[in-house]
Order: structure tokens, then C-alpha cells, then sequence
């Protein structure tokens, strides 16, 4: 199984000047925590790390210092998240088959979790990561009025990893760029198409860190796993 770790995000929510996966969580940068998770799963074999030219030194030095046993590359990504990805893609080696997609920021992520979904690639299936919705959620409209509550039964809360065959995420990468698509997430792309794409249930942990509360909650569940 291959990889890409989407690695070209910003820290403006975070209050960050730089990028957010060079801030340190546990005495370590954020993306070191997620390239030990990936690194701690065997079945994926190949790694490439999509971000901007200005983050180059940081993340190869990262890197660099987990030591990996496996091929780690520095993929330069695009102006966009759907950019960065397809760019990702082009750089993957000839034999790839299945890729997992994976945001930096997700360095909680388990390798329990990343097996799973790779498990269901090499199955022939298109996967995200993803957890219930909780909460009661309201749709509003531009003045803040609440103009639905939608039955949460039904709504998840996407994740990464997401997984799917290497052929068909080129192809649907190459029909979003001739139909001017914009999306957030892969799994958006395959819907646009009318491939199905499978949720399997994400721990609690598998949180995005993007406020300075996620850095404390991240602190906290890595201390409670040392």
C-alpha cells in the first residue's frame, strides 16, 4: 500500500505564523507523530509527503530523524489541497495499485485504523475514514436563521485516511481539471461520479488539529498512551 501525507496546510487557524505540523505536540513537530504512525503500519510500504517549497528543510529533517525503513519522499504540492493530491498522485511509483490519503494533521491516527483501510483498497473499494455525528446539527441561512435540522442518523463527520484504487482516483482527478471541479475531499470527487465509497468508523481520537484547544487534547491522549 502507498501513501500520501497531505502536508502543504497553513497555521492561520491556529494562530500559527508558519505551518502547523512544524508546531510541537509532546515535545515533537505534528507531522513527526503522524509519519510514526504511518511508519508503525506494516502494509504500507511507500510514502510521499505532499507540501510547499518553503516547509522542504523542515519536513526532510523530520524525515530524516524518525530514520524511516521504508522510502519516504518529498513531493512539491499546488496552490490547493485537490491540486496538492493530484500531484501526489503523478509521483507515485509504476507498481502502485492502492493509495491511502492522509492529512498531516491528523497525527493521532492509529495504524489499527490506516490497516483497516488498506484492507479495504486491496479489497477493490473506495474508503474514508469517518465518525457519527453526535451533536444535533442545524442547516442556516446567511443571516444565522436555522432553516433545517437534519437527522443525524444519517450524517457523518469525514476523515482521513480515505482509500481507493490508484487508476480510478487518477481518473476521477483528470475528470474534476477538464470539468473545472473544486472540491474538499477525494470521496467528493468519486460522488461527483457515482462511485461508491464505503465509511469505516474512526476512533474518537482521530481529530484534526487546527485550534490551539486540539493541541492541548492532543497532548493529553498522547500522554495517556505513553
Amino acid at each position: 500500500m502507498h501513501l500520501l501525507i497531505a502536508a502543504a496546510g497553513s497555521g492561520r487557524r491556529m494562530g500559527a505564523s508558519g505551518n502547523k505540523l512544524l508546531l510541537e505536540v509532546a515535545g515533537r513537530p505534528v507531522l513527526a507523530w503522524t509519519l510514526e504512525a504511518a511508519l508503525a503500519t506494516p502494509v504500507i510500504r511507500w510514502i510521499g509527503i505532499v507540501g510547499q517549497p518553503h516547509d522542504e528543510a523542515a519536513i526532510t529533517g523530520i524525515v530524516a530523524a524518525a530514520v524511516p525503513d521504508r522510502p519516504v519522499r518529498w513531493i512539491v504540492g499546488g496552490g490547493t489541497r485537490q491540486e496538492s493530491v493530484s500531484r501526489g498522485l503523478a509521483a507515485l511509483p509504476p507498481e502502485a495499485a492502492g493509495v491511502l490519503i492522509h492529512d498531516g494533521a491528523r497525527c493521532l491516527v492509529e495504524p489499527e485504523l490506516l490497516e483497516r483501510c488498506a484492507a479495504a483498497v486491496e479489497a477493490g473499494r473506495a474508503v474514508i475514514a469517518a465518525t457519527p455525528v453526535t451533536d444535533t446539527i442545524k442547516q442556516v441561512d446567511a443571516e444565522g436563521t436555522i432553516t433545517a435540522t437534519p437527522d443525524r442518523a444519517d450524517l457523518w463527520a469525514a476523515q482521513t485516511p480515505q482509500g481507493f484504487p490508484v487508476a480510478q482516483l487518477r481518473q476521477a482527478h483528470a475528470r474534476a481539471g477538464d470539468e473545472g471541479w473544486s472540491v474538499t475531499d477525494d470521496a467528493a470527487l468519486f460522488e461527483r461520479l457515482g462511485w461508491p465509497v464505503q465509511v469505516l468508523q474512526a476512533p474518537p481520537s482521530n481529530i484534526k488539529l487546527t485550534t490551539p484547544f486540539d493541541l492541548t487534547v492532543a497532548e493529553a491522549v498522547l500522554a495517556a498512551r505513553r
